[in-house]
């Protein structure tokens, strides 16, 4: 019997290292996702009684004709699974913040609605947060480096996306 020396495709591939300022760049982009949204989470409950994604979603209803939307293209547009959504909208429900409806224009859909109350809470919380992201990502820049970040944001959000999509 012989052993099979072919290697697999993906032993074959060597690895494509990071190495220099490509490592520098990946690690110290690691250390601001590692604590950037859990610092603005801390920030958002402590003065708004509000976690990330409650913050989100009302700020993204707030956005829309009617402040309303569907639940499909809110939980698509918060980068959220529809059940995880679902919690959300429901601690939100609870509060009175939102409120479900079903879909007049085509009843498998249900619509998330933010009441005059979530408005108000949204309009309070705001400026407290607006704040936290202007002393923790906007003050220490320069403008034209800000103006730079842009683009680069951009790319590296198509890269996730399209990775997304060949999942």
């Amino acid at each position: 019997m012989t052993k099979n020396t072919a290697a697999s495709p993906a032993a074959a591939a060597e690895p494509r290292w990071l190495r220099g300022g490509e490592l520098t760049a990946w690690m110290s982009m690691a250390r601001v996702l590692s604590r950037l949204l859990p610092a603005l989470e801390r920030e958002l409950e402590r003065d708004a009684d509000l976690n990330w994604m409650e913050y989100h979603v009302l700020a993204m209803l707030s956005e829309q004709e009617r402040h309303t939307n569907r639940m499909s293209v809110l939980a698509e547009r918060a980068n959220s699974s529809l059940s995880r959504l679902s919690h959300v909208v429901r601690r939100l429900e609870h509060q009175g913040f939102v409120r479900r409806e079903p879909d007049p224009d085509d009843g498998r859909y249900t619509l998330a609605i933010l009441t005059p109350e979530g408005y108000g809470k949204l309009v309070a919380s705001a400026p407290a947060h607006v704040e936290a992201v202007r002393r923790m990502v906007l003050d220490p820049l320069d403008p034209g480096e800000l103006e730079s970040l842009v683009p680069v944001f951009d790319r590296i959000y198509a890269a996730v996306d399209e990775a997304d999509r060949g999942r």
